[in-house]
């Protein structure tokens, strides 16, 4: 049976989780119904959902489901925009008069149209402001970070000014566990009144989060990163903050229409609970098997090099790079001897191009190349450590010969 070391792309379902989740399925009722049925499954759903908002230290009126970290991330950066800079263009009006949305000062120029992105974001983060800067006229700029993939606050400072929409940053970077300053990103940013987005999709349920002390204006994450089911997720808006739906219909939620799902509501909540409950003493369990991994890796292979911050990064989280080797060789050799882990982010496996996290943080593009991340979970052993160290020399020698033998076939 492999042993599984790769908790960041997903984690397995807890036990308690299935089970709410298998009873919670089998309740028939629409939320939005008003007989009994449907008003016992809209309880289900406002339970889990202040589960979920205690969880993050916000109101339950602040929880939005949605179907995933991914759309909550393209909510909360899409709808921020659209509410600073203005609606969508291209615009039907009640008149049945097409135009172009959006608010506009004496000289019928738009509002806030610049979007400040962290390098090294998540790619539902960096496609989504992509995708406003193609269709809508936004202009994405990218904030640099440093060579542990902690963002630059001076230069976030210089580039921050009124014209700004918002502000979008990691809480901690997914692929190298680099945990990020957000109290200071926030407070550069309230002078000038621009709202912040965190994407706390990697960070939920290893680090503590306060959403009302943290006072930004959205944060995203995602159930299953929690030992939930996937297909689940929510954005928090703080109750200031004002976000326009991507989806519209019945207005079933402060920002998103559509039938909710009160099962997936159910088991996102009681993992919530769970990822709550305990979750210093699961941190420091965590820091201690993540640093007998890293001490391991350095003794077992000397060239490998750490990435990320050494000592502020995710309790679970160990990113290496290998030099001389292609990360998919590595990947592909150590599942063959029973170790899942990942050379990054999930979200773009399979596609044979050096992480743009690490090009981000100053890597040359040979360099990135040779990239693994280890990330464990709760459920992790030190007996798995010691056995994934002791397979890692094989796996990393094979590995160098192949990349030596392509690179001397592309010589």
């Amino acid at each position: 049976m492999a042993i599984y070391l790769d908790h960041a792309a997903t984690t397995p379902m807890s036990p308690e989780v299935l089970a709410a989740y298998v009873a919670a399925l089998s309740v028939v009722g629409n939320p939005s119904s008003i007989h009994s049925q449907g008003q016992n499954a809209r309880r289900m759903l406002e339970e889990a959902r202040e589960q979920v908002a205690a969880s993050l230290g916000a109101d339950a009126v602040e929880v939005t489901f949605t179907s995933g970290g991914t759309e909550a991330i393209n909510l909360a950066i899409k709808g921020l925009y659209w509410a600073r800079a203005g609606q969508p263009p291209h615009f039907v009006d009640h008149a049945g008069v097409t135009g172009t949305a959006g608010s506009t000062n004496d000289s019928g120029e738009r509002g806030s149209r610049r979007i400040l992105v962290a390098a090294g974001e998540h790619h539902a983060t960096i496609d989504a402001a992509a995708w406003l800067a193609a269709s809508e006229g936004a202009i994405v700029e990218e904030v640099p970070v440093d060579a542990v993939g902690r963002i630059d606050l001076g230069a976030l400072e210089r580039m921050l000014g009124p014209d700004v929409a918002l502000v979008s940053v990691l809480m901690a970077n997914n692929e190298v566990g680099t945990i990020q300053p957000i109290a200071e990103v926030v407070a550069l940013a309230s002078r000038f009144g621009v709202p912040v987005h965190v994407d706390a999709v990697a960070a939920y349920g290893y680090l503590p989060i306060d959403f009302h002390a943290l006072g930004v204006a959205a944060l995203s994450v995602s159930a299953h990163k929690i030992a939930g089911p996937v297909g689940v997720g929510a954005l928090v808006i703080a109750r200031t903050a004002t976000v326009v739906p991507l989806i519209h219909g019945g207005g079933q939620q402060r920002a998103r229409s559509g039938t909710q799902d009160a099962a997936g509501a159910v088991a996102f909540g009681v993992a919530a609970a769970l990822a709550a409950d305990g979750i210093e003493a699961r941190q420091t369990l965590l820091r201690g098997l993540r640093d007998r991994l890293i001490a391991g890796i350095h003794s077992a292979v000397p060239g490998a090099i750490l990435r990320g911050d050494p000592t502020d990064r995710l309790a679970g989280n160990a990113h290496f790079t290998f030099p001389g080797c292609e990360g998919d060789s590595l990947l592909f050799l150590l599942d063959v001897a029973g170790f899942s882990v990942s050379t990054g982010s999930a979200c773009q496996a399979g596609v044979p191009e050096a992480s743009h996290v690490l090009l981000a943080m100053g890597l040359s593009e040979a360099d990135a190349r040779g990239a693994l991340r280890i990330t464990l979970g709760a459920d992790t052993t030190e007996v798995e450590i010691d056995a994934f160290v002791v397979a890692l020399p094989a796996a990393v020698e094979r590995a160098g010969a192949a990349g030596l033998a392509d690179r001397a076939v592309r010589a």
